[in-house]
């Protein structure tokens, strides 16, 4: 039986070093795992992390085929059984919601019919913005799932809701909607 195919995306928050783990975790459940990494995701961690994690070229470029024949946003958006945006940035969030497709991600959303799992991290007062409300509505109304955020020590030093979910949790509700 063929491993499930999950497509990571990692997005700019100082979350992404949970994203580390979150490869670790999913890989030992036995689940092939390939990365796509933003531009602002790539200030707090290097590719090079989620490559040797992932054991796979790790995408950071829309541009950027490599290996692969055709558009790269629609070959991974095809390849995936399931896309996870952990963690997923306010700005991720609200591209989506709008349409706007700017980068290789949210390109890779836009074309994908696979299952789309949010991980929300950012600060209580971003989340708590009613434009942030309301993009995670519309896109839950659209089918996208959300996991989180939860209450927690925020970088801006005060305990809040906008915590990204822990890694267990993430990877429940991965088990849950691929299987």
């Amino acid at each position: 039986m063929a491993k499930p195919k999950i497509l990571l995306g990692v997005t700019g928050s100082i979350a992404c070093y949970m994203a580390c783990d979150l490869v670790n975790r999913l890989v030992e459940e036995k689940l092939q795992v390939r990365c796509v990494m933003t531009q602002e995701a790539q200030e707090f961690v290097r590719p090079l992390s989620f490559e040797v994690l992932s054991g796979h070229e790790v995408y950071t470029d829309l541009f950027r085929s490599g290996q692969v024949e055709g558009p790269l946003h629609t070959v991974l958006a095809q390849w995936a059984d399931l896309i996870l945006i952990s963690p997923c940035s306010a700005n991720v969030i609200g591209k989506l919601a709008h349409g706007i497709y700017d980068d290789l991600l949210t390109c890779i959303v836009s074309a994908t019919e696979a299952k789309v799992v949010l991980c929300p991290a950012m600060s209580e007062v971003m989340y708590q913005k009613p434009i942030v409300q309301a993009n995670i509505a519309s896109l839950k109304k659209w089918g996208c799932h959300f996991v989180g955020p939860i209450k927690g020590h925020l970088t801006c030093k005060i305990e809040g809701v906008g915590h990204i979910t822990k890694t267990e949790e993430i990877v429940a509700a991965v088990k849950r909607l691929i299987r």
